[in-house]
């Protein structure tokens, strides 16, 4: 049975975690997996976006602790380094569909998504002080998604909170019933995945590269960005498809012949 079960409708690609008796904790076998996974949907013209999710009652654990010896020092260190980087390299929208426990390694899945509908009873932490452990590799994806005080919090106290204050946090986007977990998101998904891949790229670049620019850097950025966006044939599609009341029809996306 596959750790990570992949499938895709229309445009989305969903990307399921499935390790249901391990709580979906994060082996070399699966982190590889999902940075595999990643690197094949960014160079993929027909995913339009990417929806995670997993199988059972827990969304991820965090780190196998068991599995740790299953790969080298040096391996290990560069597989989580690309997984907890997506934030500053997936160029596609993503979505997480958070329906359990999301801790550790787990949270800084969900930190990393773009945007994250969560289950009511969904619960989040940073328990690593526990075991003597910090969150290391997933503090930049966390403290970009929650702040650095916020997290500094989350990890020295190890304490577990649920899906509405992660809410007010501003972690998770939408809380909903378990029941509609997976239509909501898949809902979510569809309709990002409709939109412009040649804008996205670029608006989600700016996203990720503003964090460590000036302002003035960060302007003259967003200044070549727009510009290339409006020189693009996607633009002018999207202007036309409004003045004509139409559906547009991108471009940037190659769409199979009837």
């Amino acid at each position: 049975m596959p750790v990570l079960e992949i499938s895709q409708q229309d445009r989305v690609l969903r990307l399921t975690l499935n390790r249901p008796d391990k709580r979906h904790a994060l082996s070399h076998e699966l982190s590889s997996a999902l940075v595999a996974a990643f690197a094949r949907a960014a160079s993929e013209p027909a995913v339009g976006a990417i929806l995670l999710d997993a199988t059972g009652p827990a969304f991820c654990a965090g780190m196998d602790l068991e599995d740790a010896s299953s790969a080298s020092a040096v391996e290990r260190t560069a597989i989580h380094e690309q997984l907890f980087t997506l934030r500053t390299t997936l160029r596609k929208p993503l979505i997480a569909a958070v329906n359990g426990p999301a801790l550790g390694g787990g949270l800084g899945l969900a930190a990393q998504a773009h945007i994250v509908i969560a289950a009511q009873g969904a619960t989040f932490g940073l328990p690593e002080i526990r075991l003597a452990m910090w969150p290391f590799f997933i503090w930049r994806s966390v403290t970009a998604a929650l702040g650095e005080r916020r997290t500094l919090e989350m990890a020295l106290t190890g304490r577990i909170f649920g899906s509405n204050e992660a809410a007010q946090y501003g972690l998770v986007h939408e809380v909903v019933p378990p029941i509609e977990l997976d239509d909501r998101a898949t809902a979510v998904a569809e309709l990002v995945s409709q939109y412009s891949p040649f804008t996205l790229e670029r608006g989600l670049s700016l996203a990720a590269q503003s964090r460590e620019l000036s302002d003035s850097e960060t302007l003259a950025l967003a200044a070549r960005l727009r510009a290339e966006v409006f020189a693009s044939p996607d633009f002018h599609e999207g202007v036309t498809a409004l003045q004509q009341k139409r559906r547009p029809v991108w471009p940037s996306i190659s769409y199979p012949k009837e």
